[in-house]
């Protein structure tokens, strides 16, 4: 499922706009789905507004926008909600808790150590005319989103042939299905590998947003700087911030990063310095994060 704006599913106009939207931009909203994808998502259970509004608060979100945001994703079928009194409790609906699940899946599942590259490549041949410009930003999304890249228009590669299932299944929910090609091979004698990955995707754009991840977020493995953040966060929404700020930095990376082999990185690659911290300091945090969430939720 893809919606607007999503948290984990995010468009944009055009790759670059979106990578600038992403690298530059917080919204009220995509903190809240990554709040509830992370905390509400596991517990099963309803949540009461003013839980969701003191962490937020912590985040730096005025409780004006959180109620907004509330009210969008709740307008767009991911939440629902009743009262008790004068209170307000919300629930995900099965649409958001799929949009969530399925989140979740790509972005703890992502960064993972590539298994051995065959040297095979996937290419798909696909348009769609200029006149149909919302169906094209459709298309460039949702294979974007899936890891591919393109070279040239009309043209897209992704050197994971496993990626040929996904891909005709959103080629099927775009009715596009009759109008792509695809083909499996390994690369030719002419031109350069090098090249096609330099024209299907930026990787300096991406290096950078590693290197600003790692610089953000590397100081807290010195173990002396992660202990006095610990002790210094008394109030729970601290720690539930602490923990919301890492994976809402980590979640775009599924969407900028095509995840590409060994063989096609530049050397040093930043990518896997980063996914080793983010995973390091997920598990460091978890538990106490989400007795924190378990104490706010109680309380609200």
């Amino acid at each position: 499922m893809a919606t607007p704006d999503s948290v984990y599913e995010p468009e944009g106009p055009d790759g670059s706009a979106l990578r600038r939207r992403e690298l530059g931009q917080t919204s009220a909203r995509s903190l809240l789905l990554t709040v509830l994808g992370e905390f509400v998502l596991p517990a099963g259970e309803p949540v009461w507004t003013r839980a969701l509004l003191d962490v937020l608060g912590a985040l730096g979100v005025e409780a004006k926008s959180a109620r907004q945001a509330l009210a969008r994703t709740a307008g767009e079928g991911l939440l629902t909600s009743d009262r008790d009194g004068r209170r307000v409790r919300w629930s995900l609906t099965p649409a958001g808790s799929q949009l969530l699940s399925d989140g979740a899946a790509r972005i703890y599942g992502f960064g993972r150590p590539a298994t051995g590259w065959d040297g095979r490549w996937l290419v798909l041949l696909a348009s769609v005319p200029e006149s149909r410009r919302r169906l094209r930003h459709r298309l460039r999304t949702r294979l974007a989103w899936a890891g591919l890249g393109s070279p040239a228009p009309g043209v897209w590669v992704s050197p994971d042939p496993g990626k040929e299932a996904r891909v005709a299944a959103v080629l099927d929910e775009l009715d596009l299905a009759g109008s792509g090609y695809s083909f499996v091979g390994h690369y030719g004698g002419i031109g350069r590998a090098d090249d096609i990955v330099a024209q299907a995707w930026d990787l300096a754009v991406v290096e950078r947003a590693y290197s600003e991840f790692l610089d953000e977020f590397g100081p807290h493995l010195d173990p002396d700087s992660d202990a006095s953040s610990t002790a210094a966060a008394d109030d729970v929404c601290d720690v539930l911030a602490r923990q919301v700020r890492l994976v809402h930095a980590w979640r775009r990376f599924p969407f900028l990063d095509p995840e590409l082999p060994a063989e096609l990185l530049p050397e040093q690659w930043a990518g896997s310095r980063a996914a080793e911290l983010f995973t390091t300091l997920h598990e460091r945090w978890d538990a106490s994060a989400r007795a924190a969430w378990v104490d706010l939720a109680r309380r609200a």
